[in-house]
C-alpha cells in the first residue's frame, strides 16, 4: 500500500469570522491531517483571532500566527501573510505544500484524493479542484482549462512550489494564476480534478468589490499578464453566459480593453507572456480541431443514415 505524501497547510486570513470556522472543521475531519497547519491573521479585527485560537488550544498542529493591523485590502499583502506562514514550516519534513483559504469547506476525503494524485503521477507539481459558489454556480470545465488551479486551495509538491519561489506579491492580484503558469514554466504539470469540489461560501472576487467591478478587474489583469486578444474574445464571450448574463463579460472585455488603451505596466517577464499566448494559440487550434472533427463525424454519420434509408424498398 503506497504511503500518501505528508503535507502542511497555510492560511492567510483577513476578517474572516463568518466563515473560517467552516474551513477548520473541514480540515480537523480530513482522514489524513496535516503535519501543521498555519492561519496567519491578516490584522483581523472581526474576532478571526479568537475562533482559531480556541480551536488552536485543542489541537496542537494548528498555530495563530498574527501580522500587523493594515489600513487598506490588496493581494500582495495576502502573499506577505503567506511568507510568514511559510517561514514557520519551512524546516518541517513534509512533502506537500498547500495554500488554503479561510471561506470554504469540503468532505473528509478532500486532501486524501489530490494527496493520491500527486502519490501517483510524480510529474504533477500542483493540484486542486474546482469550487462551487454558495449560488451553486461553478465553471463549466467543457470549455475551462483543466490545467488551471483555482487560488481557493493550490496544492504544491514542495519541489515545485520551491522551484517557482513562491508566490509572487501582485497588488491587482492574479497571484494563484501565476503560480500555476511559473509552475508549467518550469516543466511541472498542473492539474485541476473534477471529481472532489470545494464550496465556496464568499462570491469569488467580490470582496470589498461588486460583481462587475469585480469582473472589470479580472479583465485588466488578463492584460496584465498578457492574455492574447482573440483569446480574450472567446473568453469574455464565455464570461456572458455566467451569472451576471451579457455584463459580466461585458465588464471582463471592457477591463482589458481600459488596460490596453491605458498600457497598464505589466508585472511579469516577457518570456511570461509569450508562454501564456502560445498555450492561448494552442488550446484554441485544438478546441477548433476536435470542433470540427466532431461535426465531421456527425455529418458523415448522417450521410450513411441517408444512404441507408434509400435502400429500404418503397411501401
Amino acid at each position: 500500500m503506497m504511503t500518501p505524501p505528508t503535507y502542511v497547510l497555510i492560511t492567510p486570513a483577513r476578517n474572516e469570522a463568518q466563515f473560517i470556522e467552516l474551513t477548520i472543521r473541514s480540515v480537523i475531519a480530513q482522514t489524513i491531517r496535516p503535519l501543521k497547519w498555519i492561519i496567519v491573521s491578516d490584522g483581523s479585527t472581526d474576532g478571526t483571532d479568537e475562533i482559531v485560537r480556541r480551536y488552536a488550544t485543542e489541537h496542537s498542529w494548528i498555530e495563530l500566527v498574527r501580522m500587523p493591523e493594515r489600513s487598506e485590502r490588496h493581494f500582495a499583502a495576502k502573499v506577505h501573510a503567506f511568507s510568514a506562514g511559510y517561514l514557520c514550516v519551512r524546516q518541517l519534513n513534509y512533502d506537500v505544500i498547500a495554500s488554503l483559504d479561510a471561506d470554504i469547506s469540503f468532505d473528509e476525503q478532500y486532501f486524501a484524493h489530490l494527496l493520491g494524485k500527486l502519490a501517483e503521477d510524480p510529474r504533477l507539481g500542483l493540484v486542486g479542484t474546482p469550487f462551487i459558489d454558495d449560488d451553486g454556480t461553478t465553471y463549466d470545465y467543457r470549455y475551462v482549462n483543466r490545467e488551471h488551479v483555482s487560488g481557493a486551495c493550490q496544492v504544491f509538491r514542495r519541489e515545485c512550489f520551491e522551484a517557482i519561489g513562491g508566490y509572487t506579491p501582485v497588488k491587482g492580484g492574479g497571484i494563484d494564476y501565476l503560480a500555476v503558469v511559473n509552475s508549467r514554466m518550469n516543466g511541472w504539470k498542473t492539474r485541476t480534478f473534477t471529481d472532489k469540489v470545494c464550496h465556496h461560501h464568499r462570491l469569488i472576487g467580490t470582496a470589498g468589490n461588486t460583481v462587475l467591478n469585480a469582473r472589470f478587474k479580472y479583465g485588466m489583469k488578463d492584460y496584465a499578464f498578457g492574455n492574447h486578444p482573440l483569446w480574450q474574445c472567446f473568453r469574455t464571450t464565455y464570461q456572458m453566459t455566467r451569472k451576471p448574463v451579457i455584463l459580466g463579460g461585458g465588464a471582463v472585455m471592457g477591463g482589458y480593453i481600459w488596460a490596453m488603451i491605458s498600457r497598464v505596466p505589466r508585472p511579469v517577464s516577457p518570456q511570461l507572456v509569450a508562454f501564456v499566448r502560445r498555450e492561448q494559440m494552442e488550446r484554441l487550434k485544438t478546441f477548433f480541431q476536435k470542433t470540427l472533427l466532431r461535426r465531421f463525424a456527425s455529418n458523415s454519420k448522417e450521410s450513411r443514415s441517408v444512404v441507408i434509408d434509400e435502400t429500404l424498398p418503397s411501401c
